[in-house]
């Protein structure tokens, strides 16, 4: 891809979060797919890799759960909007969410990335790094994968902790970059 600037949004590319289970009565809950739906990224594709710049801001209130698989029962829209307002009210309480990169290489492949740089949730700064990975079309996929302690979180669980969200979480993000 040439230099140049792209804005990301949820009009251009997707961005969701993946979780898992584990516990006793993991078989009782589900694997989600969550979408955030107010978001949007700056990334500046420099001459190099070393001058590329990526960040992101999101909208904590604007997780939606899509999917939920697994689980003694199918997951309703009821289920969908429950966990949705406990998302929101227990687990991020409607902090920001944001992500600035520090540092981008060069990757293995010809259109790979490897950035490095600051995720902020609930207000505690951590390091992420993550493969960007753009195609000779504008395509882009991106996977990190965020431990929730990392920023003091304690994973939800229920059930008496019985069940319990997984601490990792993994993070994608797929779409078409469109010219700022």
């Amino acid at each position: 891809m040439p230099a140049s600037s792209y804005t990301l949004g949820p009009e251009s590319a997707s961005l969701r979060v993946h979780t898992g289970k584990e516990g006793k009565a993991a078989r009782a809950g589900h694997n989600l797919e969550i979408e955030v739906g107010d978001w949007a990224a700056s990334l500046e594709l420099g001459e190099a890799p070393e001058a590329t710049r990526l960040s992101l801001s999101a909208n904590s209130r604007s997780l939606r759960v899509l999917a939920g698989s697994g689980g003694m029962q199918s997951l309703d829209d009821e289920g969908r909007a429950s966990i949705t307002t406990t998302i929101d009210e227990e687990v991020l309480r409607g902090a920001e969410i944001s992500f600035s990169s520090t540092g981008v290489h060069a990757g293995e492949g010809a259109h790979e990335l490897h950035v490095h740089g600051d995720l902020t949730l609930l207000g505690v700064t951590a390091p992420v790094a993550f493969t960007l990975a753009i195609a000779d079309d504008g395509g882009f996929s991106a996977e990190a994968v965020i431990r929730q302690t990392d920023f003091g979180m304690k994973p939800y669980s229920a059930l008496f902790g019985t069940l319990k969200v997984k601490d990792e979480v993994r993070v994608t993000a797929e779409g078409r970059l469109a010219a700022a």
